[in-house]
C-alpha cells in the first residue's frame, strides 16, 4: 500500500463518517440490526477497504485479491454501507436490507459481492481466514487475509485453536483484528468472560501483538502501514474502540448492541454525523 498522506487520512474520516450515517439510515429504515458493533467497526473498515487492501468492485473474483472475513458477521450493517461505498453493491440494493426477498440478510454471504465467508456463527472466523492464508503461502500466492473479530467472541475456544495454528505455519501473511469495545448483547465482557490479559494471551501463542486506537483514522492507518509481513508471524491487532462510537446516546451503552432509534433519535444521531461531515469538508 502506498504510505497516507494527511489529504488521504482526511479523506478517510470523510469516507467513514458518511459511511457511519448510512448505517443509522438502514438500520433505522430496516427497523432492526446490531448498530452499536457496526459504528464501532466503521473506521476499521473503511480504512481496510479504502487503503490496506488489493481488491477491485470491479472484479470481486479476482485472482490474488487481499481477503476480508467479518467473523463478527452481526455487525454486517457496517459491511454492506462500506460495499456500496466502495462499488461492489449499489444503492438500490443496500436499500433493501431488511426487506422480504432482499439479497443482503442479517449476517454476510457469498451471495453479496466482495463477501468471502458466510459468518455469524462467532468463533470460526478466524479458522477460515487461518486456512485462506496457509492457502495463500502453499500457492504462492502474494494477498493477505484480514479477519475482524468481536471482543465478545473471544469466548469461543475454536479462536484459541486457531490462534496455534496461526503462529505453527508462520502465517505472517495473516491479520487479525479484534474489535474491543468491552460490550457484548449481556453486558461488559470482562464480567461475562474475562478476557485480560488479551496482548499477554495472544503472544504466548506467538503472534505479533499491536494495540491501535480503532476509531481514530491516523492511528489505523499507521497500525496498518507498520505491519511486518516478513517475520514469520500473524498479526493481531486490540483495536480500541467505543460501542456506538459517533452517535452520543449510543456510545458505551450494552443495549445499543441491537437497537433501532426511534423517529427523534434518528434526528439527532443523522444531525450529530451531519455536523462531523461538515467540518471535515470545510477543513
Amino acid at each position: 500500500m502506498i504510505k497516507a498522506n494527511q489529504q488521504k487520512i482526511k479523506e478517510l474520516k470523510l469516507q467513514a463518517e458518511k459511511i457511519r450515517q448510512k448505517v443509522v439510515e438502514i438500520v433505522y429504515a430496516s427497523k432492526g440490526g446490531h448498530i452499536g458493533g457496526s459504528l464501532s467497526s466503521v473506521d476499521i473498515e473503511t480504512a481496510l477497504y479504502f487503503h490496506v487492501m488489493n481488491i477491485d468492485p470491479k472484479n470481486p473474483k479476482m485472482d490474488n485479491r487481499d481477503k476480508f472475513i467479518l467473523s463478527k458477521g452481526h455487525s454486517v450493517e457496517a459491511l454492506y454501507c462500506v460495499l456500496e461505498a466502495k462499488g461492489f453493491i449499489d444503492q438500490s440494493s443496500l436499500d433493501t436490507y431488511g426487506k422480504f426477498n432482499s439479497k443482503l440478510a442479517g449476517h454476510p454471504t457469498k451471495k453479496t459481492p466482495g463477501i468471502e465467508l458466510n459468518s455469524g456463527a462467532l468463533g470460526h472466523g478466524l479458522s477460515v481466514g487461518i486456512g485462506m492464508a496457509l492457502a495463500a503461502k502453499m500457492d504462492q500466492k502474494s494477498y493477505k487475509t484480514y479477519v475482524l473479530m468481536g471482543d465478545g467472541e473471544q469466548g469461543e475456544g475454536s479462536i484459541y485453536e486457531a490462534a496455534m495454528s496461526g503462529s505453527h505455519y508462520k502465517l505472517d501473511n495473516l491479520v487479525a483484528i479484534i474489535d474491543r469495545n468491552k460490550l457484548q448483547i449481556s453486558g461488559k465482557t470482562e464480567d461475562i468472560m474475562s478476557l485480560e490479559p488479551m496482548r499477554g494471551r495472544w503472544e504466548a501463542f506467538g503472534w505479533e501483538v499491536l494495540d491501535m486506537e480503532g476509531n481514530d483514522m491516523k492511528d489505523i492507518v499507521k497500525t496498518f502501514e507498520s505491519i511486518d509481513y516478513s517475520n514469520g508471524k500473524p498479526t493481531l491487532i486490540i483495536a480500541h474502540t467505543t460501542k456506538g462510537q459517533g452517535v452520543s446516546f449510543m456510545e458505551k451503552t450494552a443495549k445499543w448492541h441491537h437497537g433501532v432509534p426511534s423517529v427523534e433519535q434518528f434526528k439527532e444521531a443523522n444531525a450529530e454525523i451531519g455536523a462531523r461531515i461538515t467540518n471535515l469538508n470545510e477543513e
